[in-house]
């Protein structure tokens, strides 16, 4: 069968984009919950495909801020240890944007990334512009993540910060922004950071004006 052309998008005729759950069982409801899922889902042919078995990470959604510095060109980053990099890399912790979980039922996502900023870097905010959100890996988690980036005085970003109660202990990291452009895929090399990074260098000179920051007044 061929594909039929629609509004810009490649698509089957016949598709079947339905789904059916027929069991679920929470595995577990800790740290994270986990569920699993008896499924079918339709195909691309029409009809259904066969039956199959996923675990999925429920009710999760966060807020990530790449906090920068135009004056200085700098950025602000945080430091910490990361579970899911042992045995990967060799220290386990990792340079970041400022993050947090949101609790969706209580505060927005810029809310919680205004709160993040301070509790992670002591920083002030002059500015907040969101990016965007985007699902981290939905083949396993209903995760989204909200991206922003932020106006800050980076020569006011020092310290180890975070939440004890909560596990964290956070190292700010100011970097040359160029310097972080380089480093991507490398030392910096988890998904918010590669994301935010880029954008900031599509459009950084849109991002300015929009924040009416010049540089013959640094302000």
């Amino acid at each position: 069968m061929k594909p039929a052309h629609t509004s810009g998008l490649f698509c089957w005729r016949n598709m079947n984009k339905h789904y059916e759950i027929l069991d679920s069982e929470i595995l577990s409801d800790r740290f994270f919950k986990l569920t699993r899922y008896r499924l079918r889902h339709g195909s691309f042919d029409g009809g259904w495909c066969d039956e199959i078995v996923r675990e999925r990470i429920e009710d999760i959604a966060a807020v990530s801020v790449l906090l920068f510095d135009p004056d200085r060109d700098e950025l602000v980053l945080v430091e910490q240890f990361r579970v899911g990099m042992m045995g990967l890399s060799d220290p386990p912790w990792a340079i970041e944007t400022v993050s947090g979980f949101c609790d969706t039922a209580h505060e927005s996502p810029e809310e919680v990334a205004r709160r993040e900023v301070v509790e992670e870097t002591g920083c002030t905010l002059r500015a907040l512009t969101h990016i965007g959100e985007f699902h981290v890996s939905p083949g396993m988690t209903v995760e989204r993540i909200n991206l922003y980036c932020g106006w800050v005085d980076a020569s006011t970003a020092d310290g180890i910060h975070g939440l004890p109660h909560e596990g964290e202990e956070i190292r700010v990291v100011t970097l040359p922004r160029s310097e972080a452009v380089d480093a991507l895929f490398g030392r910096l090399n988890t998904t918010s950071i590669i994301m935010t990074l880029q954008w900031l260098e599509a459009h950084r000179e849109q991002l300015l004006t929009g924040w009416g920051w010049t540089a013959a007044s640094g302000s």
